[in-house]
């Protein structure tokens, strides 16, 4: 059967419910503008012939939802694309029991739910899709805040006051007057040590110049 029979069948479904046959994973995936975006489709059981489709739903599942066939994986002719779709910007392939779809270079226009599905008798299976945002930038990861380091505090010592006015206390005048009256008195005994000494050798030149005018007088006798 033609793909666009599949899309017909998928958009005549009142409530799209997912099966625990298909699990998608990630649930949810938010990718930047031109960069590539990966979905996974777990098949848990095994069909001679497998096929796996590939639809997008561009808005919130309701009775009127339309699904746009993208690719379908065959296990004989591997990768067939829908119609009116890049096929170098879709590629699927199959990893063991896992359908793997990339899209490269994805835009914002490619946002939306997409499903994985398989063809059983009678009925349709899908797995419960994978919502792909494409945004133009990523949120960023918050980092952590920083502890303010407290700075040291640095004590400093009071600057001394200048004092106006006498410098001289009581006390410091005594002392200087003291000193005063010491080196007075020190000056005093000097000099007084000096005049005796001085009158003492006098004394003794003196009694020199008597001498021999004594012997002189004695021998004229």
């Amino acid at each position: 059967m033609r793909p666009r029979l599949w899309l017909l069948l998928a958009a005549q479904l009142a409530v799209l419910r997912g099966s625990s046959v298909l699990q998608q994973t990630p649930a949810y995936i938010k990718v930047q503008t031109n960069k590539m975006a990966t979905l996974s489709c777990e098949a848990k059981i095994s069909l001679s012939n497998m096929r796996i489709y590939w639809l997008r739903q561009r808005q919130a599942p309701s009775s009127d939802s339309h699904h746009e066939f993208l690719a379908l994986w065959d296990s004989t002719k591997g990768t067939v694309h829908g119609e009116e779709v890049e096929q170098e910007k879709i590629a699927v392939f199959r990893d063991a029991s896992r359908f793997i779809l990339n899209l490269t270079s994805v835009k914002p226009e490619d946002s939306g739910i997409y499903f994985c599905m398989i063809i059983g008798s009678p009925e349709l299976t899908f797995g419960k899709g994978t919502q792909l945002s494409v945004v133009d930038f990523l949120p960023t990861t918050a980092q952590p805040t920083k502890k303010s380091t407290p700075k040291k505090r640095v004590c400093r010592l009071p600057r001394p006051v200048t004092q106006k006015g006498p410098l001289c206390s009581p006390i410091t005048l005594g002392l200087l007057v003291a000193g005063v009256l010491v080196l007075l008195v020190s000056l005093g005994v000097v000099i007084h040590l000096y005049c005796r000494r001085r009158r003492a050798r006098l004394r003794f030149i003196k009694h020199l110049r008597l001498h021999p005018l004594e012997k002189r007088s004695r021998l004229d006798y």
